[in-house]
């Protein structure tokens, strides 16, 4: 046989021909049969007439002989199942280097074959798994997220078991901090962490003061492993991303309220004007006409500053109870709608002058919409222990685009709008720790809903 440069190339191995433990172990008991008829047939040649001691004599010949050949002939497979526990107790181990061989070519060998291919499949998962870890671990270590996994360790309290490099940075300096205690940690770190973590949930929070001002972002999530309760902690840090999105804002706010006072400023500059050259030829006819212009454009940008102020100023909301029938209608009293089903029996922990604040804007928007004011809908419900309140109308929707932006501040389609209406609503939503979603409806139509904690 020659190889691939035409140099003669070197066979392989020829297997040793099949034979089944079935043959070998048939022949053997044969042949040990076969002995011991030829030493009782000679025995009884040599002891004639006496069949007692001819059969003893030859077992004590055979007997010792087919125990050395069955022992001679059991020995390598008790070997190979020796080796075979031991690379079994290996495996459990961890450890897949091992193999073994078997020169025979019987149903051992096939044994043998499949055993090596478990081994060969299980060292290239575990190959494949390591190469997997190191990418996973060079990701977590390089991440500019501070990551920590902390296990609860009972009355022994709550110990660090994972920390990635920003955390080091963040916590210790950059040290080591697995096993350490979380509360030790705590002890050294700054009092707007550890209030973060005691208030529960995720949230943001600011350390240092002026320049040195930071905010993060905290984030957990508690899960089990290994039977022990586990929370992993997520602290991203968000001042640069927030200083850029902070400019942004301004900018969009002066371009807003430049749009506005200008729109104002100029008509009444005009109309001031005007009405100076009025009264100075003596024609005072178009003064009360001039002046009520004056005077809507002023309430008109009168009432724009105050939407911005209401938004800037939202205050930190003053949860009690309140009795759904008595606040569905007192807003009745303000928007026309309709309510479907009833309001739940049991009050709800809310601030009753935010929510209704927040559900106003909702309910005009929905009039304002092209909605019959017929089908301007609401309905309230408690789900669980969430309180979901919804808007609804059958007016024209929103596009996709629309739909993107509708909840950012001072953005707005409609030719007067401040864009305030649904960012102040989510504002209130997310004061009392909810959210508000939007979704065009089936046949025409938005649905507004918040989502608040019952």
């Amino acid at each position: 046989m020659n190889g691939p440069s035409g140099a003669p190339g070197k066979a392989a191995p020829r297997p040793p021909p099949r034979l089944s433990l079935t043959i070998r172990w048939s022949a053997l008991v044969g042949t040990l049969s076969a002995m011991g008829i030829a030493i009782a047939l000679g025995l009884d040649h040599l002891l004639p007439g006496r069949p007692g001691l001819v059969a003893a004599l030859a077992m004590l010949c055979v007997v010792p002989i087919a125990v050395i050949t069955i022992r001679a002939q059991l020995q390598p497979i008790l070997s190979l199942f020796r080796a075979l526990e031991g690379t079994v107790t290996s495996y459990k181990d961890g450890d897949f280097s091992f193999g073994l061989h078997w020169p025979q070519n019987d149903e051992l060998s096939d044994l043998v074959a499949s055993h090596n291919a478990l081994g060969q499949v299980l060292r290239e998962q575990r190959l494949e798994l390591t190469q997997r870890e190191l990418l996973l671990d060079t990701m977590v270590q390089n991440t500019p997220v501070a990551m920590l996994l902390v296990a609860d360790g009972g009355a022994g309290g709550r110990a660090v078991v994972y920390a990635n490099l920003a955390a080091r940075q963040l916590l210790n300096r950059g040290h080591k901090l697995e096993g350490f205690a979380m509360d030790a940690l705590l002890a050294q770190s700054s009092p707007a962490l550890r209030e973060a973590l005691a208030r529960g949930g995720d949230g943001l929070f600011t350390t240092g003061e002026g320049e040195f001002e930071e905010v993060y972002h905290l984030a957990r999530r508690n899960f089990q492993l290994n039977g022990r309760r586990h929370q992993l902690l997520l602290l991203r840090q968000l001042t640069a991303e927030l200083r850029r999105q902070e400019v942004q804002t301004w900018k969009k706010v002066i371009r807003v309220i430049s749009h506005e006072l200008n729109n104002s400023l100029a008509p009444m500059a005009s109309l001031a004007h005007s009405g100076a050259e009025l009264v100075r030829r003596g024609q005072v006819e178009r003064l009360p006409q001039i002046l009520a212009t004056i005077e809507e454009r002023t309430r008109h940008l009168e009432s724009f500053i105050l939407g911005y102020a209401s938004f800037a100023k939202l205050p930190t909301p003053l949860l009690a109870p309140v009795a759904w029938p008595d606040f569905i209608e007192h807003l009745s009293a303000q928007v026309q709608f309709t309510l479907v089903d009833e309001a739940p029996a049991e009050p709800a922990a809310v601030d009753a002058a935010q929510l209704q604040q927040a559900l106003l804007n909702l309910l005009k928007n929905a009039h304002e919409s092209g909605s019959p004011p017929e089908r301007v809908e609401l309905r309230i419900a408690r789900v669980a222990d969430l309180l979901r309140i919804e808007v609804q109308d059958r007016g024209a929707g929103m596009s996709d685009a629309v739909l993107t932006h509708a909840l950012v501040p001072f953005y707005s389609t409609k030719r007067s709008g401040t864009g305030l209406g649904l960012a102040l609503a989510r504002e209130i939503a997310e004061a009392h720790g909810g959210r508000i979603t939007l979704a065009n409806r089936d046949g025409g139509g938005l649905a507004v809903t918040l989502i608040l904690p019952a």
